[in-house]
C-alpha cells in the first residue's frame, strides 16, 4: 500500500469537504464546504488556511492536513508559526503511515520557507491524536481547559 501526497486542487473539494465533515461532524456541513469551495476559487484571499496537503492510496483521497499561519502559538519561539489546524485520515487508511506522510509534507513545506517550527493542539480527551502527535516528535507544552460563561 503506497501512500502520495500532494497539495490539494480543485478536483479534491469534494472529498476534501467530506473529510472534514468526518473529523468536525458538529460543524455546519455547507459552511465547511464553502470555507473549501473559497479557498479555490479566491486564493489571493485566503486568510485562514495557507495550505492543505491531500494524502491517497490508489488514487483514492484517505486523508487531508490543513495548515495555516498563525502569529502565536503556544510553546513556540518564533513568528508566524505554520500551524496544524485540521488533520485527518479516513478509518480504513489509519496505520498505515498516512498520517505521518501527512506531517512530513506539512513539514517539508514549512522548511522549504524558512520556517523553523511547527504548531498544532488536539483536544484535552483525544488520546489516539495526543499519541499520535507524540509518535511524530511533537512535544506537549500545554495543557488547558476553556470556560464559558452566558451573560445573556
Amino acid at each position: 500500500m503506497s501512500v502520495s501526497v500532494r497539495q490539494t486542487e480543485p478536483r479534491d473539494a469534494e472529498a476534501w469537504a467530506a473529510m472534514r465533515q468526518a473529523l468536525w461532524p458538529d460543524a455546519d456541513a455547507a459552511e465547511l464546504a464553502e470555507e473549501v469551495r473559497h479557498f479555490f476559487e479566491r486564493p489571493q484571499e485566503r486568510i485562514f488556511l495557507t495550505e492543505v496537503f491531500i494524502a491517497e492510496i490508489d488514487r483514492d483521497a484517505v486523508g487531508m492536513l490543513e495548515l495555516s499561519l498563525r502569529s502565536i502559538a503556544d510553546g513556540c519561539r518564533s513568528s508566524p508559526v505554520p500551524y496544524i489546524e485540521g488533520w485527518f485520515v479516513a478509518e480504513r487508511a489509519r496505520r498505515h503511515g498516512v498520517g505521518s506522510a501527512l506531517v512530513r509534507a506539512a513539514e517539508a513545506w514549512a522548511r522549504a520557507r524558512a520556517f523553523t517550527e511547527i504548531a498544532s493542539d488536539i483536544l484535552i480527551e483525544n488520546h489516539v491524536s495526543e499519541a499520535a502527535h507524540k509518535k511524530l516528535g511533537f512535544e506537549e507544552v500545554d495543557r488547558m481547559v476553556s470556560f464559558r460563561k452566558s451573560l445573556a
